[in-house]
């Protein structure tokens, strides 16, 4: 009987501890009197798998929530017959619950119609991306901007798989028009920051970077990307300072203690050059650059 209690509750703990590593939304929906919305259809996909999404209803109070998340960014989208529907970007985090409060617009019927088959283009864009066939996927999202031009999200998906069919031109268009109808989405900034990155637009590309750091501020992704823009346009100090950010809030980002470590010998700084070069192989051992690493290292210990 105390082995089976024992089991029991080692089950329990783990199931809590299980738990207390994904996030949580909450909110609520009201139209523009005030009033809440029951039967809201919210969907919520996962900016990195568009495939995978979960739906929720609100209730009789317009209240709505989802547990079990896993931090990350993610798409919502609040849906009501006789309503415009609503999208939004929003991050979900351990530490809190992430709140949303939404308004929804009436609909005219023609407008309501072109939406809903907008939405079914935009589904079918979004299972052909998920099979990794971008080009009908493109021509799918097309379609569906052809009949709603007003989400925001269709932007974006369409730009991923313009990205995806190595169409880096249309991609950045498509991302700057998302961009205009949602210029605080993490997401599209980062998009855009990547791609001129690679067309090596590094001046350009930094203007996005940094607003990602700004959207999001204890995003180590954001900091290490604007790190290297950075680095690339010359400017060490401030690429060291946004590793430096990297670390902080990861603590285990191998690249950028490889990164430290180089703008260190730059500086002259040996025994901080060599504490983050021998962090970063502590870290990644098997990374591609161990062996340049230990190299370095085998250099600055002379």
């Amino acid at each position: 009987m105390r082995k089976i209690v024992i089991f029991l509750l080692l089950i329990c703990i783990l199931t809590v501890y299980g738990w207390s590593q994904h996030g949580k939304i909450i909110g609520t929906v009201t139209d523009k009197e005030g009033n809440p919305q029951e039967k809201v259809t919210v969907t919520i996909v996962s900016v990195k798998s568009s495939a995978k999404k979960i739906e929720v209803q609100t209730n009789k109070e317009g209240k709505f929530s989802q547990i079990g998340l896993w931090p990350d960014y993610y798409h919502v989208t609040f849906k009501k017959s006789g309503f415009m529907p609503i999208s939004r970007e929003i991050r979900v985090r351990i530490a809190s619950p992430t709140e949303m409060e939404i308004i929804l617009d009436k609909a005219q019927d023609m407008m309501e119609r072109n939406l809903s088959a907008a939405d079914k283009l935009f589904l079918k864009g979004n299972n052909l991306y998920a099979e990794q066939k971008y080009d009908e996927a493109v021509l799918a999202y097309n379609e569906a901007l052809e009949l709603s031009q007003s989400q925001w999200g269709y932007y974006f998906n369409l730009g991923l798989a313009y990205k995806k069919s190595e169409k880096k031109e249309d991609a950045i268009a498509t991302f700057q028009k998302a961009l205009e109808m949602n210029p605080e989405s993490y997401s599209i900034n980062k998009e855009l920051g990547q791609l001129l990155a690679l067309e090596d637009n590094y001046e350009d590309a930094k203007k996005y970077y940094a607003k990602a750091t700004e959207i999001s501020e204890d995003d180590p992704d954001a900091f290490y990307n604007l790190g290297v823009c950075l680095t690339n346009l010359g400017d060490q100090e401030g690429a060291l300072a946004a590793f430096l950010k990297t670390i902080e809030f990861k603590e285990d980002y191998a690249d950028a203690y490889y990164q430290i470590g180089t703008l260190y010998i730059n500086q002259n700084n040996v025994e901080k050059a060599v504490n983050n070069l021998e962090k970063f192989l502590e870290l990644a051992p098997e990374h591609e650059k161990a062996n340049v690493t230990k190299q370095l290292l085998d250099y600055l210990k002379k």
